[in-house]
């Protein structure tokens, strides 16, 4: 049976064992996917020894992307582009890197959600690791305008900078008078019960997403409907295509995503 885990801290939360299992299950595979707990520092040692133990594919999570984008010896374009890697698998003995997350956000909102990206204002909130594996992706949607704010103004510059997009900038306090097709929270401030330093201007008839699912997603989601956005959605689509696309890269067959996404949707 093929071996594969997530690998992150804290990881006992993780649906991605449910999720891989599950495809497996469709796609007529035996797959093996268990949670690895790894504190950052420890990803070299925890890949050598999975690797050793027959291991052919990793999701990583947070804290370790960056981690496992300098370990890898090999990295896709999109993983470059992120600069993190979430997906690692092996050739030759040698740590290949991948980032599937922007593209699960795409997938999430366009193939689940219907929803259009071309020709929107988006407004991006963080510039973190989580925003930087989406940003490359919504530009190639072909947005019109990609607005990034972040409690360090610098940290959104740096972004921007790197992007050398003419589309993309920092978000301005005036901006928010202009209305937003949709808001995206790329910050961990729902894991504290916070809510992103925003003015409530922005939200108004725009779709509001937050990249994490469940609980830790309602209060900025909450927050967005009550200041009239038009509606309000989390990551859980995301997690599971993302997850979808590392299955493919590691299986070669790409799984259905529909019946997954209603599983986890139904009340426990």
């Amino acid at each position: 049976m093929s071996q594969f885990a997530v690998m992150g801290c804290p990881i006992d939360h993780s649906l991605s064992p449910v999720i891989h299992q599950a495809f497996g299950e469709l796609v007529g595979r035996s797959v093996s996917y268990e949670r690895r707990r790894v504190e950052a520092g420890g990803l070299a040692h925890a890949l050598e020894a999975f690797a050793a133990q027959g291991g052919l594919g990793v999701n990583v999570t947070v804290p370790l992307k960056t981690e496992a984008f300098s370990l890898s010896r090999r990295l896709s374009s999109r993983a470059l582009r992120a600069q993190a890697v979430n997906t690692v698998s092996w050739a030759e003995g040698a740590v290949v890197g991948d980032n599937t997350d922007g593209v699960g956000l795409i997938r999430d909102l366009r193939d689940n959600h219907g929803l259009a990206l071309r020709g929107s204002r988006v407004l991006l909130v963080g510039a973190g690791g989580a925003a930087w594996g989406v940003v490359g992706p919504l530009l190639d949607e072909g947005v019109a305008q990609l607005a990034i704010t972040n409690r360090t103004a610098a940290r959104a510059q740096a972004l921007v900078d790197s992007l050398g997009d003419v589309r993309a900038s920092v978000f301005l306090a005036d901006d928010g008078d202009k209305p937003f097709d949709y808001v995206i929270n790329a910050t961990a401030a729902g894991l504290s019960g916070a809510l992103p330093a925003l003015p409530e201007t922005v939200f108004p008839g725009a779709v509001a997403y937050d990249l994490v699912y469940g609980p830790r997603a309602q209060g900025f989601l909450s927050h967005a409907q009550r200041c009239g956005a038009r509606s309000a959605l989390d990551g859980l689509g995301m997690l599971v295509e993302q997850a979808a696309e590392s299955f493919f890269l590691w299986h070669g067959v790409r799984p259905p995503t529909e019946p997954v996404l209603q599983k986890l949707r139904m009340p426990s």
